[in-house]
């Protein structure tokens, strides 16, 4: 069997090299720039190596309209969050639509040329309301939004250099990593996001869903989080730790995916769902509260999204799970469809209890979380106390 097609039905690639790539980056000393945020450097790398299938661009009017109102593109293709470039009035006013635009990196690095074609205003409460279901500036993706100016632009753009190469090891391309599954004889691959360490809950689900395919993507978002959020490269000492100990290695393949999250909840569920079928993923997994926040969105809104849909337009298999524990009563792991218990029975922590005792040292029942990835976090707990 071939591996499942890229939304759209074909990958995009917007990068370039040689003397075409000479030729721009001569070009471009002559041109405007605008300097890029962390966002919006994040959105351009997969603009361009093709995580954001079918998506050549930053969003013209038409489409960022279709996708806020109705989560689709103005073709109809289903699309859930806006992907756009904002600039300042001022900057606006140097720029001319049919124009290049040279798009820079915060490090002062040439990136991108931005192809300009279309230049138009937003309206950040609409869509707030729309994508995020509140216009609270408490909500982390609500305030980068606000945080955008209010001048949107439009146009297809061209790669000239490599936005990062931050976790060069695990930073694949969804081709790089498509050739990789073929190499593998995969076809039937889960893809699991995720912003935290695996606990045993989580473990519990990728192993039940490895369960029905050839292979498990663990696929953590590197780009920004929250800053409250662990930093990614501790993540991947936890996540290198579990794969290598508890899971079947020929059959687990670890990338990190260069993304901002938007916690956006149900939306942007579908956003990771359509990312992991541009790299190949023939199934996803959404589980309780994906992508959430706070308290703005129900327990399993993430899943009820995808009823509004067709199985043929979102062209990804999904694997929905219940909030999933240890009871003691069962001697296992359980969700509330498969455990008849009392939750006295059951290992449940938050997540502030379980950061208390990481920050005192303390290792977290070995119900909830190896022992292993628990030490990774302790050891990442103290050095920033010492660094503080």
């Amino acid at each position: 069997m071939s591996l499942v097609q890229p939304h759209g039905g074909a990958l995009v690639n917007r990068s370039v090299s040689g003397a075409e790539r000479e030729a721009l980056l001569h070009a471009a000393v002559d041109l405007q720039t605008i300097t890029l945020n962390a966002r919006e450097e994040a959105d351009l790398e997969l603009i361009a190596n093709g995580a954001f299938s079918p998506l050549e661009g930053f969003l013209g009017e038409a489409d960022y309209l279709s996708v806020r109102d109705d989560k689709r593109l103005a073709n109809g293709l289903v699309w859930s969050i806006p992907v756009t470039l904002s600039v300042s009035e001022a900057e606006k006013n140097k720029l001319q639509i049919g124009a290049d635009v040279a798009l820079n990196g915060r490090d002062g690095r040439l990136l991108a040329l931005l192809h300009l074609a279309e230049i138009y205003t937003h309206d950040k409460e609409k869509e707030a309301e729309q994508v995020y279901r509140t216009t609270e500036d408490k909500h982390p993706g609500v305030a980068a939004l606000y945080a955008q100016n209010d001048i949107l632009l439009g146009g297809k753009i061209t790669l000239l250099n490599k936005v990062s190469e931050a976790f060069g090891k695990y930073r694949f391309t969804p081709a790089q990593l498509r050739q990789s599954f073929e190499e593998k004889g995969w076809s039937r691959i889960v893809a699991f996001q995720t912003r935290n360490p695996i606990h045993r809950a989580h473990e519990y689900l990728t192993k039940t869903a490895l369960e029905s395919v050839d292979g498990l993507l663990v696929h953590p978002i590197i780009g920004e989080t929250k800053s409250d959020d662990i930093p990614a490269d501790v993540r991947i000492q936890a996540y290198e730790a579990l794969l290598s100990n508890y899971y079947p290695t020929n059959r687990t393949q670890l990338a990190g995916l260069p993304a901002a999250m938007r916690y956006a909840g149900p939306r942007e569920a579908i956003f990771h769902a359509l990312i992991r079928k541009n790299y190949g993923a023939s199934h996803f997994i959404v589980g309780r509260d994906h992508a959430g926040v706070g308290a703005y969105y129900g327990t399993y809104d993430a899943q009820k999204i995808f009823s509004e849909f067709t199985a043929e337009e979102i062209g990804i298999d999904l694997f929905f799970f219940e909030n999933t524990f240890y009871c003691r009563g069962c001697g296992g792991m359980a969700s509330l469809k498969t455990c008849p218990h009392d939750t006295a029975r059951h290992v449940s922590l938050s997540g502030t209890k379980v950061r208390e005792m990481l920050v005192n040292g303390e290792i977290p029942p070995v119900e909830f979380t190896r022992p292993e990835i628990a030490q990774i976090l302790i050891e990442a707990y103290r050095a920033k106390a010492k660094a503080a």
